[in-house]
């Protein structure tokens, strides 16, 4: 598999409900892994954790949020499932937990503002303590101790803190040169993430828990609609809890279905063999990648609908016979019309959001189609697509770190 396709294989994630509470989960059941009870457990995160864990549903129960989020993974979480560290908890954790949370046994902290990722755990129980620390990625584990006695200190090293970084040194007309150009089974794997996040929404599907898409997506007899079904809908099923795991892109689940499931519509709407769709699926998960990059994995801007949807966009202008110049003019269509949207934690407005993405990606490559863009001298536009992305990342961070302090205030005060 050449580097490319390495890059996105490594970064894609089973992610069992949004990854957020699925970190904690797994931070907690790290610490837990170290004492032989839990009585108290104690959790600092980054904002970006805890904002997008705030109201966000526990997939397999009715609750939702960091402190339960952390109880359940330190009471039932399987450490050695990652992010799908609260699949198939054990019958009575969710009471156990419980009892936890209403006699104050949890204690949840947002301990720094900052895009980074960082969580630490402490659970202690029976006169002993166990501590985890994830940094930089969500199942990035740098730290444990028991007792006192530290059984790794590993800082993530500039690879470790950035694991995506070499993408900065393409060019977007290079990733559109790659996927046209590789070997169809550099891109096989992708296969995975589509049968992984049709699963999800197959179970959302079962679980009813698909009230909004069903009414966005109307009759799914345009190729729009479909493609706001299939996308909307996985998401809305993963913030709402449904018991199936999402293919995660950045460490993000919404932002893996944002840059696949869109595509997935179009190309069964319109025809296309599997061969368009899963070299449209590439580049859309390297362009998501590659703003991402700039944004920071968490910050005050939606990444689902800016990343994922300007991913989609330039999928679909490949998808649909579109030139690499094209493709550019629909990276600059993105920037100009939806840069700008909020991240308030991962909720059930998620869905919205990505309806927003995937309206915004097909009337984006559409323009993109016709060689029709917003020209460069505008906005935040750059002279090359690269610097647009780049420019579309700044706006993030450090530019919204005043808006996501705000948000984290409205979330404070309820």
């Amino acid at each position: 598999m050449k580097q490319l396709a390495q890059l996105i294989y490594q970064d894609m994630a089973p992610a069992y409900g949004v990854t957020e509470p699925g970190a904690i989960a797994y931070a907690c059941a790290l610490a837990r892994a170290q004492v032989p009870q839990v009585e108290k457990i104690w959790l600092g995160v980054n904002s970006g954790i805890y904002k997008n864990a705030f109201t966000c549903a526990i997939p397999g129960t009715e609750e939702e949020g960091c402190a339960w989020a952390a109880a359940l993974g330190a009471l039932g979480g399987d450490a050695e499932k990652g992010l799908a560290a609260l699949e198939n908890l054990p019958e009575g954790v969710h009471a156990q937990a419980q009892a936890l949370l209403e006699k104050g046994a949890v204690t949840v902290e947002m301990c720094r503002l900052a895009p980074e990722i960082f969580i630490e755990a402490r659970v202690k129980g029976g006169g002993h303590q166990g501590v985890a620390r994830l940094e930089n990625t969500h199942t990035g584990l740098t730290y444990l101790e028991k007792d006192g006695v530290v059984l790794k200190n590993d800082p993530p090293s500039p690879q470790q803190q950035d694991p995506c970084q070499e993408i900065c040194g393409y060019t977007l007309q290079e990733l559109c040169q790659y996927v046209r150009q590789a070997p169809m089974e550099e891109f096989r794997f992708l296969e995975d993430a589509l049968a992984m996040n049709q699963a999800l929404l197959q179970a959302g599907e079962q679980e009813n828990k698909l009230p909004l898409t069903r009414v966005l997506a109307g009759n799914r007899e345009s190729i729009l609609d479909e493609m706001t079904y299939l996308a909307c809908g996985a998401i809305e099923a993963r913030v709402r809890g449904a018991s199936a795991p999402a293919m995660s892109l950045t460490g993000s689940g919404s932002h893996g279905i944002l840059a696949t499931m869109p595509l997935l519509g179009a190309a069964q709407k319109s025809g296309k063999s599997r061969e368009e769709l899963l070299r449209a699926l590439a580049l859309s998960c390297l362009v998501t990648i590659y703003i991402k990059e700039y944004s920071g994995r968490l910050s005050a801007l939606c990444g689902c609908a800016l990343a994922g949807g300007t991913g989609t966009a330039c999928g679909l202008v490949l998808l649909f016979g579109g030139s690499d110049e094209q493709i550019a003019l629909a990276v600059q269509n993105m920037a100009a019309s939806l840069t700008g949207m909020i991240c308030h934690g991962g909720n059930q407005g998620c869905a919205l959001k990505a309806r927003a993405g995937v309206q915004c990606a097909w009337d984006m490559s559409r323009l993109a189609l016709q060689s029709l863009a917003v020209d460069s001298r505008h906005s935040i536009l750059g002279s090359t697509p690269e610097k647009t992305m780049q420019n579309m990342g700044r706006i993030a961070c450090p530019g919204m770190t005043h808006t996501e302090e705000t948000i984290l205030e409205i979330l404070f005060e309820k």
